[in-house]
C-alpha cells in the first residue's frame, strides 16, 4: 500500500546537542511530536506511515509518552522491529535524522501495540528520549465530540495536518510535512454516530497515522465560536477511494478514540501486573 522512497540520510555529525521545548503553538508543537515510522521490505522499498506522541500519565500519575498511529500502519509491518524517525538538534541550529529501532512484535510475533476494538487507531507506549517526552502533546488537548459542538466546528472549518506523504519529508532532518484542508462532511457528532469524518485533501501513502489538529493558524467560518485552545481532531487514517479511484478526500477518526484506546492500554498493564 506504502509507496517509498530512500530514507533521509543519517548523518553521525555534528555532536548531539538538547532539543529545546516546543513553543507551545500547537502547529509547532506538534511537527516535533510527529515522528515517522517505517520497515525495510527487504526488496529496496520500506513501508511508511506516521505517528505522533501524547503524554498520557499512567492511572498512578507517573509520566508515560504514548506513540499513535493508524493500525494498518503497524499491522502491515510483518517483523519484529520498526524504525521510529527521532531528531536531533545539533550546535548552531543544525539538526539530524537519527531513527532507532521500535520493537512492535513480541518473540511469538504478536503485536505489541493496543488496537482500538472498532477503529483504525493503535497505541502503544515507548520509550522517547527525554527531548521527545517533553514534546508529546497533553492529552487534554484531544477534542471530545462535546469539544467540537462547543466550539461550532463544522464543514467548511480547516483543520492542519502532519505527514510523510509517499515517505517524504520535509528536508534531510526527518520533519514532516505540514498541509491543510476543509472539513467536508455534516454531522460530524454524536460522535457515537459518525465516528469518522471527511478532510477534503489529497492523501497519499505515508500519511496515515498523522494528527489531525486546529490551531488559530487555521481559517475557520465567520460568525462561529473560537475554540479557547488548540486542539486535535483526530488520526488520518485512510483517503476515500471508490472502485480504487482517488477523490482527494480524507478519512479521519475522531480524537475520542485515541483516548479510548489509551484507557485500553491502562486496562491491559493493569492486567499484567495483576492484584
Amino acid at each position: 500500500m506504502f509507496d517509498l522512497q530512500t530514507p533521509p540520510e543519517i548523518s553521525q555529525e555534528p555532536p548531539i546537542a538538547g532539543l529545546a521545548a516546543p513553543v507551545w503553538d500547537l502547529t509547532v508543537g506538534l511537527i516535533g511530536a510527529t515522528v515517522q515510522i517505517d520497515q525495510n521490505n527487504g526488496d529496496s522499498t520500506r513501508r511508511v506511515g506516521t505517528a505522533f506522541l501524547i503524554a498520557a500519565p499512567r492511572p498512578d500519575g507517573s509520566p508515560r509518552t504514548v506513540l499513535v498511529t493508524a493500525h494498518h500502519v503497524l499491522d502491515g509491518m510483518a517483523l519484529p522491529e520498526a524504525r521510529v524517525g527521532w531528531r536531533i538538534e545539533a550546535p548552531g541550529g543544525g539538526w539530524r535524522f537519527a531513527p532507532e529501532p521500535l520493537r512492535i512484535r513480541d518473540e511469538a510475533g504478536a503485536p505489541v501495540w493496543t488496537r482500538h476494538p472498532e477503529r483504525d487507531i493503535a497505541v502503544m507506549e515507548v520509550s522517547a528520549p527525554p527531548v521527545f517526552a517533553r514534546a508529546a502533546i497533553p492529552l487534554g488537548w484531544l477534542a471530545s465530540g462535546e469539544d467540537l459542538d462547543s466550539w461550532q466546528v463544522g464543514p467548511g472549518d480547516e483543520l492542519l495536518t502532519l505527514g510523510f506523504p509517499r515517505g517524504y519529508s520535509s528536508n534531510t532532518a526527518g520533519f514532516p510535512i505540514l498541509r491543510a484542508g476543509r472539513i467536508a462532511s455534516w454531522p460530524l457528532t454524536p460522535v457515537e454516530n459518525f465516528p469518522v469524518f471527511l478532510l477534503d485533501f489529497p492523501v497519499f501513502p505515508g500519511n496515515s497515522g498523522g494528527p489531525v489538529f486546529w490551531t488559530p493558524a487555521a481559517r475557520k467560518l465567520p460568525g462561529t465560536a473560537q475554540p479557547d485552545h488548540p486542539f486535535i481532531a483526530g488520526v488520518l487514517t485512510s483517503e476515500v477511494r471508490p472502485a480504487d479511484e482517488p477523490l482527494g478526500i480524507g478519512l479521519v477518526a475522531h480524537a475520542g478514540y485515541v483516548r479510548e484506546a489509551i484507557a485500553l492500554l491502562d486496562a491491559a498493564d493493569a492486567g499484567e501486573e495483576g492484584p
